[in-house]
């Protein structure tokens, strides 16, 4: 030994500990199927994950009100700031009440009696209880998601992609009654992750070719220091922009997203279609405003044409079709692009800031009001599972008129109609575009609007002015969870709508000082 000394790496364990939380959690989740008797696994997992997200929550409010660092967390591997413990706090709220969609989802409730002995092991599959492993799979997702946005090299964000999408993969898979289209969902979008991912990897290898390192503040530094290497900078950056717009199912990259969301067990749709856009986003915007921000004028231009289309398809593809769950995933492909206006509006820090503000804002908004639309989702039924075909939803209003008013209510939101939450999440990005002189794309994004609003318009005059078929779908009995649920979504639309100033304001805060650098 020659007698250097090796420093121990210093690890922020109070600042990372919702991570760590959940991480936690997951692995006893993996130890409770190991060991633990079947008939006892639920009883033990949905606790245990509800009080995880729980816990992490509480810690994520305790570090946003104990003052935010300057400096980037375990050897500047996690940027701990504003933006990343906002959208910790909103992943963290829509994974608990996505956990509870779950825990009611018929696809993972046992059909028999949950007696030690009662069943043997071929019919225990059979009834549900080996679907208990969707709790430390979602534990894993949801600890993915949020290094995913806090990621302060590419390196570290890599490894939170696969974290997060591999037990995404295996949850589409787990439909019982749907088990064909489910596991081709499934094959699917693990498919096209793998090949998003290699582009986001190969990418992230260009870019330190360019640069010499995979720290964002490194990549950003080099921007005006490196020459004669710009092939490496900007294919780099076109394949880690094609990894990174995949998971928020921009056009050209959302063929993915139907399929997945129509096959998938809608309680998982629901965690995917607002948790992982919550993170992708986080995702995108410390890439594009951090380690890219000196390339704004490089970069623009291509995230214009993915904002025009991906609002042009997601809004114009949803009125072809018929099936409820295909409808919302091109919906929500038409709300990554009105996201990606606000990516757009780069200037001044107070312009950045605005636009930050905003996007947080809308990601909260949107979120719990897809959640919500899903659990109702979960709630009408046919003798073969869910009614997904949009002919079976004629005359609901008159069959539930209360489930048929709520769901109607959600639909309005997403169209962005006043005194919703939809609307001032809309109305804050567009405006933060028009300050950041993309006029023209927030009129593509207000044709768009109107466009989307016909056919969340056709699907409540289905429900209110037609007849209702006399073996029409029935609706289930809601559980005190799936009750909640769809309450407490159908509140947040409401408030954040009616008075959204304190989450503009909490927003605003988070933004203020916009990323660690």
């Amino acid at each position: 030994m020659n007698g250097t000394t090796i420093t121990a790496p210093t690890i922020e364990y109070a600042l990372l500990s919702p991570m760590l939380i959940v991480f936690g959690a997951a692995i006893i989740g993996v130890l409770v199927e190991a060991f633990a008797p079947r008939y006892l696994r639920k009883s033990i997992q949905m606790p245990l994950t509800l009080l995880a997200l729980l816990g992490a929550f509480v810690t994520t409010v305790l570090a946003a009100s104990n003052g935010l660092p300057t400096t980037a967390a375990a050897m500047g591997a996690v940027a701990v700031d504003g933006p990343s413990l906002f959208i910790w706090g909103i992943i963290l709220i829509l994974a608990f009440i996505s956990a509870l969609l779950i825990n009611d989802d018929e696809q993972f409730v046992a059909q028999a009696a949950a007696v030690p002995g009662s069943v043997d092991e071929e019919e225990a599959v059979r009834s549900g209880f080996a679907q208990t492993e969707v709790y430390p799979l979602l534990l894993f997702a949801v600890g993915g998601m949020l290094l995913f946005p806090a990621s302060n090299d590419l390196l570290v964000m890599f490894v939170a992609l696969e974290v997060m999408s591999l037990p995404l993969y295996l949850l589409c898979g787990l439909a019982r009654r749907r088990r064909l289209l489910s596991q081709e969902a499934s094959v699917k979008y693990f498919l096209l992750g793998a090949f998003s991912s290699a582009f986001f990897l190969y990418g992230m290898a260009l870019l330190y070719g360019y640069a010499g390192s995979v720290d964002l503040k490194a990549i950003s530094a080099a921007l005006g220091s490196v020459s004669g290497q710009d092939t490496l900078l900007f294919v780099g950056v076109a394949m880690l922009a094609v990894g990174l717009l995949f998971k928020i199912g921009a056009a050209p990259f959302q063929a993915w997203k139907p399929d997945v969301y129509q096959g998938a067990p809608t309680a998982v749709t629901a965690l995917m279609a607002s948790t992982v856009l919550v993170a992708a986003f986080g995702a995108l915007l410390r890439v594009f405003w951090v380690a890219l921000g000196n390339l704004d004028w490089d970069w623009r231009p291509l995230m214009w044409g993915v904002a025009i289309l991906t609002m042009i398809v997601g809004a114009v593809l949803a009125i072809t079709q018929t099936d409820i769950k295909r409808m919302l995933a091109y919906s929500s492909i038409a709300h990554a692009g009105f996201l990606l206006t606000g990516v757009i509006a780069t200037g001044t820090a107070e312009q950045n800031s605005s636009a930050l503000s905003a996007i947080l804002f809308y990601l909260a908004a949107y979120g719990f009001t897809t959640v919500g639309a899903f659990a109702v989702v979960t709630m009408v039924r046919d003798a073969g599972g869910e009614a997904g075909h949009l002919s079976r939803w004629a005359g609901l209003g008159k069959r539930a008129p209360v489930l048929a008013g709520i769901f109607a209510f959600f639909l309005l939101a997403f169209a962005g109609i006043p005194l919703t939450s939809g609307f001032f999440g809309k109305y804050a990005v567009f405006t933060a575009a028009v300050g950041g002189g993309a006029l023209p794309l927030v009129v593509v994004g207000v044709v768009s609007s109107a466009i989307a609003a016909f056919f969340y318009v056709r699907v409540i005059v289905l429900m209110f002015f037609n007849e209702p078929a006399a073996d029409g779908p029935t609706i289930a009995a809601p559980s005190v969870g799936t009750s909640a649920v769809v309450a407490l979504a159908a509140a947040a639309t409401v408030v954040l709508g009616v008075f959204p100033q304190p989450v503009l304001t909490l927003a605003d805060q988070a933004a203020s000082a916009l990323f660690i650098r």
